[in-house]
Formats: structure tokens, sequence, C-alpha cells
């Protein structure tokens, strides 16, 4: 699908945003149809839809009453349902007008994202695919960047979303570290792979514990953006979770149907090189470092074991209690690699807990850490903008004494209580900087659609941190 810049639509297929219902007068009409639109609108429809035969009208109409940043969800959303009309239809060209700019561009991006479809797999692809392939953005005070901009961004989500639906047949930790070299090739990122020799004389010993019981070796990739005349001094750093793949090893998932998508536990890796990849392609005039540690976690002959005492790369020894909370071991060793750049703030995103989904469900990602309030409060803002929302949990002090071991400097699990924040205190052992710890487990991947989300992988992450990254430029 394209996404193009147009000052008039000659089109059939027209979506018109209202913000007033006198707008109606100006519009293509006939006068049944625009009787027909008032009254729907009297009734307080949202999304009106007139089929012409040989065209489809769609006038959206969102709710006002809750500020900017519902209603803008609410064009995406009605973007979606329009989407859906536009497949069953077999619609091939869309037009999206209004008054308001930025209506237009989140209506446009609700159809987009909701266009996207995982088909590598199948054998006859026939039918399946969404039928558009133009999408036109309609309005003079639109430039062709803003177009761009938008059309980078949905496509670095659909990136996102393809590497975390890719099953582990198909993405090892080596093919991850393959696909970020495909992007960093056509995006203008530097990219370097460490490989297990590398990781090895490293000590990277987090990494190299849950690597054991695998067959395929382990990669850790380094993601540089670094523009002209940058506006940062020191770089921001990403850090993304990379585990391909995870059984729990030897704590082996207990419940029913418990591993069928944990291909998805990579998809804050994910996330966070699909975030430097729309950075790289709209140019944004930041220095930005993504780092993802990547393997998978499965039980073995070798594999490592609950009780074992590993040797982080930092240096600090941890008690195994559980071998299913490995994905702060792979993040400990990157967020201490993160030193070296001397970075002035890193966040990293994870699918690090279950207790991240049973507190926000699909709907939030938890965040905590130690940067400063009102960089804390600028990520929130991004999050709301693009509706994926930012929830501050406490970081007291009293968590992390939870962590303590007998044996060694920590442990890597706390009780059942508070999970999710003793994972994020467990990651604090391995900071010295400004930092944010996002989990993002309950809205990576889901089992029933959700509007323009969908079903499966939904490239959470990629938008939030973009947005985060723009207003730091703005």
């Amino acid at each position: 699908m394209e996404l193009k810049r147009q000052n008039e639509y000659r089109g059939n297929n027209l979506v018109y945003i209202l913000k007033e219902a006198t707008e109606l007068a100006s519009l293509p009409l006939s006068e049944k149809e625009k009787k027909y639109a008032q009254k729907r609108l009297k009734d307080k429809s949202e999304l009106i839809s007139i089929n012409r035969m040989d065209g489809w009208i769609f006038l959206v109409a969102p709710k006002q009453d809750k500020g900017d940043d519902v209603f803008y969800e609410q064009c995406r959303k009605k973007g979606n349902e329009i989407a859906t009309v536009t497949s069953g239809e077999k619609l091939e060209e869309l037009g999206i007008s209004g008054t308001g700019v930025q209506a237009v561009i989140a209506v446009a991006e609700g159809v987009a994202l909701s266009s996207y479809r995982f088909l590598d797999h199948f054998t006859d692809k026939k039918g399946k695919d969404s039928s558009l392939k133009n999408l036109f953005l309609v309005s003079e005070k639109l430039t062709d960047a803003d177009v761009t901009e938008l059309a980078n961004l949905v496509k670095s989500v659909y990136k996102t979303r393809d590497l975390v639906n890719e099953p582990l047949s198909h993405m090892n930790a080596e093919r991850l570290a393959a696909s970020f070299q495909e992007i960093g090739k056509e995006a203008g990122i530097k990219v370097e792979v460490l490989h297990k020799q590398k990781i090895e004389s490293l000590k990277m010993g987090g990494l190299l514990a849950v690597n054991k019981g695998s067959i395929d070796p382990p990669t850790f990739t380094i993601m540089e953006w670094k523009p002209e005349n940058p506006v940062n001094e020191k770089p921001i750093v990403l850090v993304g979770k990379g585990v391909v793949y995870d059984t729990g090893g030897l704590s082996l998932k207990p419940t029913p149907n418990s591993m069928d998508y944990m291909k998805s536990d990579m998809a804050g890796g994910a996330a966070v090189g699909g975030a430097i990849y729309a950075a790289a392609l709209n140019r944004l005039p930041l220095h930005i470092i993504a780092l993802v540690p990547a393997t998978d976690n499965r039980p073995d002959g070798n594999a490592y074991v609950p009780g074992d005492v590993i040797t982080m790369y930092s240096g600090k020894t941890v008690e195994v209690l559980n071998t299913d909370a490995e994905g702060r071991l792979l993040l400990a060793d990157a967020l201490t690699y993160a030193k070296k750049f001397d970075p002035g703030l890193v966040i990293d995103a994870a699918t690090l807990t279950g207790a991240a989904a049973v507190a926000l469900g699909q709907y939030g990602v938890a965040g905590m850490g130690t940067a400063k309030p009102e960089v804390f409060q600028k990520l929130q803002k991004a999050g709301y903008e693009v509706y994926e929302r930012v929830v501050e949990f406490p970081f007291w002090d009293e968590y992390g004494e939870l962590l303590k071991s007998d044996i060694a400097d920590l442990k890597n699990l706390g009780p059942r209580e508070a999970g999710m924040i003793t994972a994020g205190k467990f990651l604090e052992n391995f900071v010295g900087y400004p930092w944010i710890h996002l989990d993002i487990a309950g809205a990576a991947f889901l089992m029933q659609p959700d509007s323009y989300r969908g079903k499966g992988a939904t490239g959470t992450g990629v938008r939030l941190l973009y947005r985060f990254l723009k207003s730091m430029v703005d």
C-alpha cells in the first residue's frame, strides 16, 4: 500500500472527517444523502457509510468531549472500521479528507495499520491480502513530508509485527540479527552483531546462561543511528529483550497453551529495532543506539538450572531461582553494556512479566525507573498521543530488598507479589544512568483482534518510542 498526498481527490471512495454537522452542506453529497447523514448524526452515529454502487462515502464524526488524545484514537479506530469495509468490498483506493490535518493523519494511520497481513507461510495467498493499493491523504495543509513520515512509521510497525509473528523455525537469534542488518542497510543504520565467541570473551554471563540449553548460538546486536549534527550530546540508548522463544527452560511453563505464542517473547527487541528504523527512515536528528541480546530459552542436558549462581557481564553474581525469569538476565548484560556509550537516557522494552499483563491487560504499558520525572512525563505524553499508554508504577527501595540472596549478590526472582516491580528492581542493579523500564507483556501480542492493533503481534512500543524520540527534537 502506498500513502500519497493530494490537494483534491477525484476518486470514488472518500472518507470525510466531520468536526461540525454544518460541514455536510459543503460536501459532494446528494440531498437524499445529506438528509440520511443528518439523521444518523442526530442519532449520535460516529461512522456513516454510504454505498453509491460505483463507490463509497464514509463520514467520520467521533465525539470531541474527552480531549484531543481520545478524539484522535477514535479516528484511528474508525479507520479500522473503514478498512474492514474496504477489505470486504475489495476497494483498491481510498481518499481521506477533512478540515483537521491531524484527524486526517489519524484516520489514515488506522486504515494503514489495519491493512497489515502476515501471509509468509500460506501456500495460497490469493484473496488474503489487503486490497488497498493507494491511500490518499487529501489536504492543502499537509506536506509531502507529513505523509512520508506516516508511511515510514507504518512501515516500521509492519516490520516489527513481521519479526514477532515469525515462528522460531524461521526466526532464531541469528536470523533476528540478520533482519536487523537488513533494515540497517536500507535505512543507513550502522549495525554490528556480536556472535557467541565474542559474547563469551566479554563474559556476558546472563545471556550465555540462558543460551546453554539451546542448539542455536546467541547474538548481541548493536544498532546505531548517528546523523550529522545530532541535537543530543549524549546518545539515547534503547534496549530490547530478544528471547526468540521461551519454554521457561527447566522451570518449564506449567499452564496449558502457555507456550503457544512464546515466539513473541522477543517483542521488546523487535520494538526497539522498529523504533530506530523509523527514526532513521525519517532522519530524526538524534543520536540513537539500540541493543538487542537474543537467544531462545529451552531445557536441555546442558541447560542452566534453578540454584545455579552465574556471574554477569557487570561482575555481579546472581542466584537463579527460576529459569523462566530469564529475560532480565539478558537485559542486565545489555544494560551494563550500555554504559560504554555514556548515555543521556536508556529505555528498555521487554515482555518481561506476566504480572504486567495481569495488572494492565492489553491496554497499557508498565513503566518504572530512575529517570527524572519530567522525562517520564514526556514519555507518558507521547504514550497518550499514540494511545500506547504508560502507567508509572512505584519503585520504592523496599522492593529491591526482596531480591537479596543468601549465597550471591542477588537472586533473579522475588516473591509472587509485585513481580513486575521486583523485575524492574533487579534491572536497576545494572544501570548507572537515567533509565526507564517498559514492560509491554500485555500489549505486545493479542489472542483476539483489537481494532487497528489487529490479532497477533501489535508492534507496541514502536509508535510510543518514535513519538517520544521526536518530542526530544521538538
